[in-house]
Formats: C-alpha cells, sequence, structure tokens
C-alpha cells in the first residue's frame, strides 16, 4: 500500500481548507470596509440631504446653512496659531523695550512737569526722571515755556531704577543741553561757517573763547591782532589782554568731542570771508572813487590797505605829498586811512591807492596861502651842493640858493644851516606851474637887523 499519496492528499486539504477560510476572513474584512465606507457615505449624504432647502437650485441657502459650521470648524484650527501669535507679540513687545547706556542721548516726551522733577518718556517700561540736580542750566523762563507733549532732549545719567527712591532711569537736561551745543559745533564745522564768539580770557598760547556753552581755544598763530607786533612776548600778552571782553570772527578748524577739544581760527575765517566778498568788491570799485580802508601791514615800498576784502598799495611815493623815506614815519598797522582809487587790474586782482591825493595838493593853492615877499617859517629838509631846501608845509618846499644863504661867498650849505633847522626866509619867487619856491635866508636876515 502506497502511503505517500494519501498522506499528500490529506494536507493538501488542510491547506485548501486554511486558503478558503483566510480568503473568506479577507473577503469579510473587505466588505465591511466597504459597507463602513458606504455608510460614510450615506451619512454625509443624509446630512447634507437634511441640510439642503427643498429647493436643490438655491445656492445661496445652502451657503448660509454651511457657514456656521464653516466658522466653528474654523475657531477649533485657529485657537493653537493664536496661542502662538500671542506668545510671539509678548516676546516683541519685551524685546522693543529700550535698553539704556550711560551717557546716551535720547529725544523723549515731556509727560509730567512741577517744582522738582521733570518726568520724560523715552521709549522704556517707565518715564525716565530729570531731577532738579539736572536742570540747573534750565531757567525758570525756559522751564515756564516747556509743556506737556514738547519733545526734550536728555542725556542718560543712570539707566536703571535706584534705591534712592527714584524708581526709574535718572535723566539729565544739563548734560543734554551741552551735548547740543557740541552737534551744532559739528554742524558748523562739516558746513565750515563762519560766526562770531566772545574772548572770555587768554594763557601763553593763545585766546580762550565761549562758543555755545562750549569753551574754544585760538592759537595765538591764528589771530590777526597777533600778526604784526614781532616776537616779543610781553608784547603778545598785552595785546591778547586787550582782547578779553571782545568778539571775533572765527572758523572751526578741529572738533573732537570724546577729548572735548575745540580749536579755531580768525585768520581763516577773515581770509574765506574776504574771498567770498572779493569779487563783489573788486566789481564795485572804481577809479577816482575815494574809499575808507584800514593798514594792514607796511613795507619799506609802501603799505597794504583793507578795503573790506580787497587789498590795495599805496606806494611810498603816494602817501603824502612830502617826502616820505619809511611808510612808518606816518602810518601804523591797524590805523583807519582814506584812500584814492588810481588803477584796477581786474585780471591780477590788484588796486593801486593813493592817500597824498584825498588831500589839496599843496601847490594848488600856493598862491592864495603866499606872496612874493612874504616873510615865513620854514624848516631845511636837505642840503645840496647849490642850496638847501626848506619846507613851509607838508608837500610845500621851497630851494634857498647858495648866493641866498648869507652876505659873502659861501662854500658849503651845511657851513650856515644843517637838516631840521628852524629858520625865517623871504619869498622871491612863486612857480606853481612849476612847483617852484624861490627863497632867501640873509635877505630875511636884513630885514630883522634893520627891524
Amino acid at each position: 500500500m502506497n502511503v505517500t499519496p494519501v498522506t499528500s492528499t490529506e494536507n493538501d486539504g488542510e491547506e485548501l481548507v486554511n486558503n478558503e477560510e483566510a480568503q473568506a476572513t479577507s473577503t469579510q474584512e473587505t466588505s465591511n470596509e466597504s459597507g463602513a465606507a458606504e455608510a460614510a457615505v450615506e451619512g454625509t449624504n443624509s446630512v447634507e440631504s437634511a441640510a439642503a432647502p427643498a429647493d436643490a437650485g438655491d445656492t445661496e441657502g445652502a451657503v448660509e446653512v454651511e457657514a456656521p459650521a464653516s466658522e466653528e470648524k474654523a475657531e477649533e484650527n485657529t485657537a493653537p496659531v493664536s496661542l502662538m501669535e500671542q506668545l510671539l507679540n509678548e516676546n516683541e513687545a519685551a524685546s522693543s523695550v529700550r535698553r539704556l547706556e550711560y551717557g546716551q542721548a535720547i529725544e523723549g516726551i515731556l509727560m509730567y512737569k512741577d517744582r522738582d522733577d521733570l518726568l520724560v518718556d523715552i521709549g522704556t517700561k517707565s518715564e525716565g526722571i530729570v531731577p532738579q540736580r539736572e536742570r540747573q542750566s534750565l531757567s525758570s523762563e525756559k522751564l515756564d515755556e516747556m509743556h506737556v507733549g514738547d519733545k526734550v532732549l536728555v542725556v542718560v545719567v543712570r539707566p536703571e531704577s535706584g534705591v534712592d527712591g527714584e524708581d526709574g532711569p535718572i535723566l539729565s537736561i544739563d548734560k543734554a543741553r551741552t551735548e547740543v551745543s557740541w552737534r551744532k559745533l559739528q554742524q558748523q564745522f562739516e558746513a565750515g561757517e563762519v560766526f562770531e564768539v566772545d574772548v572770555v580770557g587768554y594763557n601763553k598760547g593763545g585766546l580762550m573763547v565761549e562758543v555755545e556753552g562750549v569753551r574754544g581755544f585760538i592759537p595765538a598763530s591764528q589771530v590777526n591782532a597777533l600778526s604784526g607786533i614781532g616776537d616779543s612776548e610781553e608784547n603778545r600778552q598785552s595785546q591778547m589782554s586787550r582782547l578779553v571782553n571782545t568778539k571775533l570772527l572765527v572758523k572751526i578748524v578741529e572738533v573732537n568731542r570724546d577729548r572735548n577739544r575745540l580749536i579755531l581760527s580768525e585768520r581763516q575765517a577773515v581770509r574765506e570771508q574776504r574771498e567770498a566778498s572779493k569779487g563783489r568788491l573788486m566789481n564795485e570799485l572804481e577809479v577816482g572813487q575815494i574809499r575808507e580802508g584800514v593798514v594792514t601791514t607796511l613795507a619799506k615800498f609802501g603799505a597794504f590797505i583793507d578795503l573790506g576784502g580787497v587789498d590795495g598799495l599805496v606806494h611810498v611815493s603816494e602817501l603824502s605829498w612830502a617826502r616820505i623815506d619809511d611808510p612808518k614815519q606816518i602810518l601804523s598797522v591797524g590805523q583807519p586811512v582814506k584812500v584814492y582809487i588810481l588803477g584796477i587790474d581786474q585780471d591780477k586782482q590788484k588796486v593801486a591807492l593813493s592817500i597824498k591825493r584825498t588831500q589839496p595838493e599843496p601847490w594848488s593853492q600856493v598862491t592864495e596861502k603866499y606872496h612874493v615877499g612874504e616873510l615865513v617859517e620854514a624848516t631845511i629838509s636837505q642840503l645840496s651842493n647849490f642850496g638847501a631846501f626848506a619846507r613851509l608845509e607838508e608837500g610845500l618846499e621851497g630851494l634857498i640858493h647858495i648866493s641866498e644863504l648869507a652876505e659873502g661867498r659861501v662854500e658849503r650849505p651845511g657851513d650856515i644851516v644843517k637838516p631840521g633847522d628852524k629858520v625865517k626866509v623871504r619869498i622871491l619867487r612863486i612857480e606853481p606851474e612849476n612847483r617852484r619856491l624861490a627863497l632867501s635866508l640873509k635877505r630875511a636876515a636884513e630885514d630883522t637887523t634893520e627891524e
């Protein structure tokens, strides 16, 4: 008997049974899932059918019914998001609070003021306090002009609340006003402005000035009044002392807030101002005009005169109708004078001036003031081989010929007179067209003897 085939059949039968049971189970699960899905669909459809109006084509009614359900669903979904946004907003608000540092300058809003304190909103959790000790520079008039809501610049002197009962940052208006001054000075420096300052003192190196409440310094080399007084320290100190309590035109050449350093220059300010007005003044000048000026420089060949932005030269021959060897004989630096414009060179920006032509020429009036035969006083001005020159007045000289110096033969004029001698002379001849006067010393002496 063959056993093997029988065993195989039994196993096959068992496998078949098992497979059928698995298929049945799978089919049942599939059927259950399908049924659940259909039920879900039917349920949804039934809800929609119940919610729908009788008229299926009325879409507005369908929307109105569905809206509350959508809103409830949106509310359920947005609740966690709103909480997150709230936390983020809180973090942003906390991080936006201003962090203060000592010395920080802030523009705030005045929230309250009384006799003792000012409260200023500077963007912190609590208003900053300006105690009375930090607004000493604020006059009562200025304080009265301040109103709640006004902008005010302050400087932080204590960033946090203290243990002295002041529960807010401590601010200072005094330091802020100084900060404002430095800001303005920085702007003036960058703009190259020229302005006036008060001289409040001096030291060995120069002048001390007050600018917007800030102490500044003008080196002696930058002060115009000290340029023509030589190297004598005594003269420099004396001149600087005379400048105290006066005003000077200056320009800022260095500003350093960190080092509390402010350097100014009068020389640069005057030079730039002169350059700015030079072109305008050159167009205004005309030959023949008489202008007022100030002596700025003296030299052997003449004097330079400032006409208010333009320097003109008065040659030594145009200083006076009299003979002048050195301008210092009649002029000094800083002296105001009247000048006559002789010539203008626009290309070279030069102006030729005359002082003597602002005065009447002596020779034009000689016949009105003097007459032939008249006895007058004169001063011996110079000697020559043929006689001596005598000055009747500035710009008017005559010749005493050697033959008219004394009775008899005269070998040398110096034997009779010397420069500087005061003498009486007789007028022998007047020639205004040739600018000549003939004088006699011996005839004056004869007349005096006869008297």
